[in-house]
């Protein structure tokens, strides 16, 4: 048994926890970012979470719980989890350090890549089983499971233990920071919101009071709908894009913890804008970061320099485990929302020549990326889908007064979801 008792306080279990966290790895490194600090006028720290052992936080909140279901005299010789991402992976790495077994229950659509690198983190210690084409048909086989076998089931946010472990982000930035300076400002992306939930109340409980800011991706605002209502809700709705942070319903620990921030602390993210932060951050700092990762640090462009100037601003960067057979997706999306791609659907004529009268009409700059018939069945004239880049958002304006004199009829429909996803 423990030693310790439920007496302790919350910033008590999470600095023992981070002291017994360095038997697995080093702290994370909390790095001035001079680029992001000159672009905003602040003193931007970037909390690197993306260098763990798993390149995400989500070891931390896994340690924690095997180390406390440990301590106990019950505890379960074996464990189980539903994950396709950063869970499964941080699961896996603790089950081969406390030489216990684990149960991965992953989605049969799981990228192979992903799976690869679980299963190296876990050894022979761990076993994955792919079940279903989604994580709710998964999560329901790890339950299943689990109360079939005895096994411990270690959820991805919704338990004290795993926020515990979350916090101890918290606790290595106070301590990283430059003797007597404390954050000003403290960015956190939030999906199931263990990790938003754990640093915001180990500030809380050290008598810190940053200003606290949340991001979450636009298509997935659990947060934000939940301090909206004023209680948790599950959203009919989200979009995938942000694997690592698409939940549809905060998780009741977290959320407790969050309940007293307000709905506008809360910055959605637009996807595409998103891409055009990771894209900067791999071009400019190399730095590879997923979507989750790359969150925080957009929500940055939400702000003037003059709220950031001369501020201590940590930004909490929560993982970098990026398939690169999304990045052309990647930049496509962020090429869209820097408004240097668009899609059009012209009324092409059926005529020799047409073709070139309609490259006449290009700039020096423009690029056809894109030249697909749609319908050919007219006898006068084909829709035709094109899609054009170019260096300058403003040659758009010139092409439109082109393709305007020129008589051509077409749509734009660079922005239109529907039938963007249909045929672009």
């Amino acid at each position: 048994m423990s030693k310790h008792t439920t007496k302790d306080t919350f910033a008590e279990r999470v600095d023992r926890a981070a002291e017994t966290l360095r038997g697995l790895f080093a702290e994370t490194p909390l790095q001035v970012n001079h680029h992001l600090s000159d672009k905003y006028g602040g003193h931007i720290y970037l909390k690197r979470e993306d260098l763990s052992p798993v390149r995400s936080y989500k070891i931390r909140g896994a340690f924690n719980f095997f180390r406390k279901e440990l301590a106990r005299s019950d505890a379960a010789n074996s464990f189980v989890c539903a994950s396709a991402g950063n869970h499964a992976q941080g699961f896996a790495y603790v089950c081969r350090h406390f030489e216990r077994h684990g149960v991965i229950f992953m989605p049969v659509t799981t990228p192979q890549q992903k799976i690869d690198k679980t299963r190296i983190f876990g050894g022979e210690f761990i076993e994955i089983r792919l079940i279903g084409d989604f994580f709710d048909e998964c999560l329901r086989a790890a339950l299943a499971f689990a109360n079939d076998h005895g096994a411990r089931m270690v959820p991805p946010f919704d338990h004290k233990d795993i926020v515990e472990g979350q916090a101890t982000v918290a606790h290595e930035i106070a301590a990283q920071l430059p003797a007597g300076k404390a954050p000003d400002m403290v960015v956190l992306p939030v999906g199931g919101g263990g990790l938003a939930g754990g640093v915001t109340r180990y500030f809380e409980a050290i008598g810190q009071a940053p200003r606290f800011v949340f991001a979450e991706p636009e298509g997935a605002p659990s947060l934000k709908s939940a301090l909206a209502e004023g209680r948790r809700i599950k959203l009919a709705k989200v979009d995938n894009f942000v694997d690592g942070a698409a939940v549809a319903e905060i998780g009741a620990e977290p959320y407790r913890m969050l309940k007293h921030h307000l709905a506008e602390d809360v910055h959605l993210v637009p996807e595409n804008r998103l891409c055009a932060t990771m894209i900067e951050m791999l071009n400019i700092e190399g730095v590879v970061l997923e979507p989750a990762g790359a969150l925080a640090i957009d929500a940055l462009k939400d702000f003037s320099k003059r709220e950031l100037k001369n501020k201590t601003i940590v930004v909490v960067v929560s993982g970098g485990n990026f398939d690169f057979e999304r990045l052309p997706d990647v930049k496509e999306r962020a090429l869209r929302f820097e408004g240097l791609k668009k899609y059009f659907v012209f009324r092409f004529p059926q005529r020799p020549g047409a073709l070139r009268n309609f490259l006449d009409l290009m700039g020096p700059d423009d690029d056809i990326t894109r030249f697909e018939y749609l319908k050919k069945s007219a006898r006068n004239f084909g829709s035709v889908l094109i899609g054009i880049e170019t260096k300058e958002r403003r040659n758009f304006d010139t092409l439109a007064r082109r393709f305007r004199e020129a008589g051509w009829a077409y749509q734009d429909i660079t922005n239109n979801e529907m039938l963007a996803e249909l045929i672009i």
